[in-house]
């Protein structure tokens, strides 16, 4: 009973310190300046992805709704981390408020599991729209894409609630350091008084098994959209093999993450580092890029929207 006591009272931790990326000036600098044109890079190409689809009407279906709220999640995602870690360049002891460690634990979940439950949900609309054209607005239709959009959001919140739950739960009682430049739960729980072992088990039955679901339904649905091209004519398949290129391309650079981090025990990697550069603030970046680049609907109807506010600026 003492020991208990005891336990409860030194487990109130009210902040942490985050290590960063690299304890060298130098290297911190250049550090911000890379993440900085990074971060400005998402915001503006992510929104302008949105703005483009909201204003040309030709871009109203199922896949450019779609489109448009993995930009906005992108954009999200990608400011739960990088502000802070821009803030923290500059900050010798880079402290984080438990409160506030908890609170980006949770949107960085809601975020990052919204995303994988979209990045499925849009390769299901690309399997009705190559392999079931027909019916493609019948099972489409708006209804079904808002249900979807519901649906996707539910299960992140679920997923990020049950989470954090199993992180807050946990006395924290020193050290206090945590081996990133943000808080996520593989860092965090290994500061806990306790044995997590338990804790790492459901983590990895939780995100773990979500990553590698997602990912090879996605792979499967893909696989057999490519089966499907094989049967189509060059200019039609030519644009459907564009359009899955982009979308592997995401989930590959996604999902590698995911499952590298959340399915396997919480021990740091030296590449846990670099890999988190890429979830937190490089894939945001290139999914404007991949999706625009790579899909000639989008590049015109950002020339029109562009050609537009130029002709407003001359009169």
């Amino acid at each position: 009973m003492e020991e208990v006591v005891l336990l409860n009272q030194t487990s109130l931790v009210t902040y942490f310190q985050l290590r960063g990326l690299s304890v060298n000036q130098k290297a911190q600098i250049a550090v911000f300046s890379m993440f900085l044109i990074f971060y400005v890079l998402t915001l503006m190409g992510n929104i302008l992805i949105v703005i483009t689809i909201i204003y040309d009407h030709r871009l109203h279906t199922p896949m450019y709704f779609f489109l448009s709220k993995l930009s906005f999640i992108d954009v999200c995602h990608s400011t739960v981390t990088v502000p802070k870690m821009l803030t923290d360049t500059w900050s010798e002891e880079k402290l984080i408020s438990f409160d506030a460690c908890v609170t980006q634990i949770f949107f960085l979940h809601l975020f990052a599991c919204t995303e994988i439950f979209l990045l499925t949900v849009m390769a299901y609309d690309r399997y009705v729209a190559i392999c079931k054209p027909l019916q493609y607005m019948i099972v489409m239709n708006w209804k079904v894409c808002m249900m979807l959009a519901v649906a996707l959001w539910t299960g992140g919140t679920i997923h990020s609630i049950a989470l954090t739950s199993l992180t807050i739960k946990l006395p924290y009682c020193g050290p206090d350091e945590i081996d990133n430049f943000f808080c996520d739960v593989p860092q965090v729980i290994k500061l806990a008084c306790i044995d997590t072992h338990i804790i790492e088990i459901l983590i990895v039955s939780n995100s773990g098994l979500i990553s590698m679901v997602c990912f090879v339904v996605l792979v499967v649905s893909y696989a057999v959209i490519l089966v499907s091209l094989r049967q189509r004519i060059s200019k039609g398949r030519r644009k459907a093999l564009s359009t899955c290129a982009a979308h592997l391309t995401v989930v590959t650079l996604f999902l590698g993450h995911c499952i590298f981090i959340y399915s396997r025990p919480s021990t740091s990697l030296p590449e846990d580092k670099m890999v988190s550069v890429f979830f937190t603030a490089v894939t945001p970046l290139l999914n404007p890029i991949i999706y625009t680049l790579r899909n000639e609907e989008m590049k015109n109807a950002l020339n029109k929207l562009v050609g537009r506010k130029e002709r407003k600026e001359e009169k």
